[in-house]
């Protein structure tokens, strides 16, 4: 039987909250569900969907087109004054950069901690994939 390690309480890190968004997922618990039930949250279109969205008929029938999008829902409800953005900021912030914010608030509450009332440091930790955003949206 291994021995119990009993971690350094000057160094030792707890995870004590969780956020993120994911397509068809709003939160961490509508993401372990879908995993549990196995749940297909791509979504793929037919060609009537994609004739709609106004996508090239030869593009679409390339060989390499791909016919699915993995969706977040709502990305379009950041709370610019919430986080005190003007509504001009919010437009022009990455969509990463927004659902990062949120979801580092929602970590907080979901770790029950208020920072300003917490003794200790408090981080919040987080990753997400490049983009290019700035390049495609704004640069031009």
């Amino acid at each position: 039987m291994d021995k119990l390690v009993i971690p350094d309480p000057t160094t030792a890190i707890a995870i004590v909250g969780m956020a993120g968004r994911f397509p068809r997922a709003a939160n961490i618990a509508e993401f372990w569900r879908n995993l549990y039930d196995g749940q297909e949250c791509v979504t793929f279109f037919s060609d009537d969907e994609l004739e709609h969205a106004l996508i090239d008929p030869e593009e679409r029938q390339a060989a390499h087109y791909v016919r699915a999008k993995a969706i977040l829902k709502d990305i379009d409800r950041f709370d610019a004054a919430f986080f005190d953005f003007s509504p001009r900021e919010a437009a022009l912030t990455d969509p990463q950069h927004r659902l990062f914010l949120e979801c580092a608030w929602e970590a907080l509450e979901n770790a029950g901690y208020v920072p300003d009332e917490f003794p200790g440091a408090i981080g919040v930790f987080a990753g997400a994939g490049a983009n290019a955003y700035l390049m495609y949206n704004l640069a031009a």
